[in-house]
């Protein structure tokens, strides 16, 4: 039996799942199988996989597409190893990724039930590398919160101030993953921080400080998508919600927030701004603001509305950031 389960869900990434499958195959710690889950692809996923000529790889079809965290579930079930751990078909590992993550939760006595580890996104263009780098040293000025633990990182994950995923960085114990249902798959968005929350009514969550997983940026669902998922996921939670705001935790401020780049990149400046009238916004998110406004103004050709718009979104950038 392989200590961990490798889970690369897919759809029509033919072209970039070798990648994915390249960076696991490759991994300094070996003891491992690689489930690849074809989410109903038309593509020619299948025989990329059946190109590969390692006894580690195992290929499970749906006949039809029935959705990423479908597919994230039907590796967990058909994982064989002690540890589960998942890979999204357009990311990446490093190559010590696994190893300092198992090496992290077999270190102690914790009991730990997962860790996850720091990504790095990789952006194209200059003014998205720009973006991205300002971002990076602005976070360095936020306060410092808990990285690991249990009960205590509920708040924070609520309110966006942790993020340790699941589709690309986490390797959690796979007794525990079927405990708790797997992933949830009714969430378009947001189903990766909701896993999270429900492993830690199990046990505590461990932290390795280095990025070690390369994200790539492919683009992300509409606004009313997220908006929706959103929704659901703060109900699903409410009185989480209500307990982290007590304790203060901002987490509809940071949501609206969320919200507000989405409807900001896509145009959407009235929707948008009226999100970021109830956000809170830290300093190392200011620069992905700006980029989403300003993907936002290039969608438009009314110039009268594009200044209007960027005037109300700095006021509301710094009425916000006085908070």
């Amino acid at each position: 039996m392989p200590t961990v389960s490798v889970v690369i869900p897919t759809y029509d990434r033919a072209d970039v799942l070798p990648r994915a499958m390249d960076s696991a195959l490759g991994q300094t710690f070996a003891d491992l199988e690689l489930v690849v889950v074809d989410d109903g692809s038309t593509d020619e996923t299948e025989s990329v996989v059946a190109d590969y000529d390692d006894d580690r790889v195992r290929y499970v079809a749906h006949e039809t597409n029935r959705g990423g965290n479908v597919a994230r579930n039907t590796g967990i079930e058909a994982a064989e190893g002690e540890y589960v751990a998942f890979l999204d078909s357009d990311d990446e590992w490093k190559p010590t990724k696994l190893e300092r993550q198992i090496d992290r939760l077999e270190a102690d006595d914790a009991d730990w039930v997962a860790a996850y580890c720091d990504f790095e996104t990789r952006r194209e263009g200059p003014a998205a590398r720009l973006e991205s780098l300002a971002a990076g040293l602005l976070a360095r000025a936020d306060d410092d919160h808990p990285t690991e633990g249990g009960e205590e990182l509920v708040g924070e994950i609520l309110a966006d101030r942790l993020h340790p995923g699941a589709g690309s960085t986490l390797v959690a114990r796979t007794d525990v993953a079927r405990s708790v249902g797997g992933f949830d798959e009714e969430l378009d968005r947001f189903q990766d921080p909701e896993f999270v929350l429900r492993l830690l009514d199990e046990g505590p969550l461990a932290h390795v400080d280095a990025p070690l997983v390369v994200r790539h940026d492919t683009g992300t669902p509409a606004a009313e998508t997220v908006a929706a998922a959103d929704r659901e996921y703060l109900a699903k939670y409410a009185d989480a919600v209500e307990r982290a705001e007590e304790r203060g935790f901002d987490v509809r401020g940071r949501h609206n927030l969320i919200l507000a780049k989405r409807h900001l990149a896509e145009g959407s400046f009235l929707t948008g701004i009226r999100h970021l009238a109830g956000a809170t916004v830290p300093g190392r998110h200011v620069p992905g603001l700006a980029w989403a406004a300003a993907g936002g103004f290039r969608r438009r050709t009314d110039r009268r509305t594009v200044l209007t718009s960027a005037l109300a979104v700095a006021v509301l950038v710094v009425a916000a950031r006085r908070r």
